[in-house]
């Protein structure tokens, strides 16, 4: 699909034809490509990297125009996995015509809005800062849904909510690599400008979108630094969870299982042969109680284990039981 522009009153209006000053291919179709390669002369290599998601921000410089490939960051469109992404599209700006390529239109929205657009380089730096003020926006959002996730992890240390973590980490990866490439680009961009004596009001405007470029890095830099700092700590508290929980499992079983072992053993005949001296309503209160009475100790037991290492004597506790006759003394010493 083609759209046209024209340039009047500081803005861009709708118009027909392909002499206007501002064209949009969007996702153009084999017909549309042949229009680029032989009438705009654009060559193979350089449509196919305008429309490759993937593709690195570059700039190339030509006797009468310029090509430009600028990574943008994706609409974000909700939904559970909380990935934003990174797309590429590219410029070729003439003296007097802008051609974009994009996959979709969105890239011309809001223009005009910070100042005038009377040439086709206007609007050229009027899109790569709306672009820049997008990624900002992103890293807010990217924060907000951080802070919730972090709440959300916080009450349900949710395996989910971990992988929606690392997906919002991944994503502030490749934010940062499309900032960076597209820094790149604007200093060259400035390079040239200066070499080829433009205008002192737009050497000035690209001195801002440096600035901002940069900033808008440094910004994305520090989210994931801190973002990577609070995933290891959210992995390393999830970690400890389930090692309490298993801890208090084992102290279950470590109880239990001595108890068990005198149940089955009062539930066979062989007690009753036992006690087959004594009425059946002494003998049997009196295992439940002797079986009570053992767990009781070995709940003590373990409570003062458990407090001698949390209390930092966990090496000493395991020089001596290492030692021998260690264990014994390692005994009398917890109930001492």
């Amino acid at each position: 699909m083609i759209k046209s522009f024209l340039l009047a009153q500081g803005a861009l209006h709708p118009s027909e034809g392909l002499d206007s000053p501002v064209l949009l291919f969007v996702d153009p179709d084999p017909a549309e490509r042949e229009l680029l390669k032989h009438r705009l002369r654009i060559d193979e290599h350089a449509l196919a990297s305008a429309l490759d998601p993937d593709e690195v921000s570059r700039i190339e410089f030509h006797p009468d125009s310029l090509f430009l490939i600028w990574k943008r960051p994706e609409n974000y469109s909700g939904g559970d996995s909380f990935s934003f992404e990174v797309s590429s599209f590219g410029l070729l700006l003439h003296a007097e015509r802008l051609v974009l390529i994009a996959p979709d239109d969105s890239q011309l929205q809001g223009l005009g809005t910070r100042h005038d657009l009377q040439t086709p380089l206007d609007v050229l730096l009027d899109m790569l800062f709306s672009n820049i003020h997008h990624y900002l926006g992103h890293l807010k959002v990217i924060k907000r849904v951080a802070r919730e996730l972090q709440q959300r992890f916080n009450s349900s240390m949710h395996n989910n909510h971990l992988i929606q973590m690392f997906n919002l980490s991944e994503s502030l990866i490749y934010y940062i690599n499309a900032i960076h490439s597209n820094g790149t680009v604007l200093s060259r961009l400035r390079n040239h400008a200066q070499k080829n004596h433009f205008d002192a009001p737009l050497i000035e405007l690209i001195d801002d979108l440096i600035i901002e470029n940069t900033q808008c890095y440094k910004q994305a830099e520090i989210y994931s630094t801190v973002f990577a700092g609070l995933m290891d700590a959210r992995g390393n508290l999830a970690n400890n969870t389930m090692n309490e929980m298993l801890r208090k499992l084992t102290l279950i079983n470590v109880v239990f299982l001595p108890l068990n072992l005198i149940a089955s053993i009062g539930g066979m005949s062989e007690f009753s042969m036992m006690t087959s001296g004594v009425p059946w309503w002494l003998a049997y209160p009196a295992l439940v109680l002797a079986m009570l009475l053992l767990g009781g100790v070995m709940v003590l037991f373990l409570k003062r284990l458990a407090r001698d290492f949390r209390g930092g004597s966990r090496a000493g506790v395991v020089a001596t039981a290492s030692r021998p006759g260690g264990a014994k003394r390692l005994f009398t010493r917890v109930f001492s």
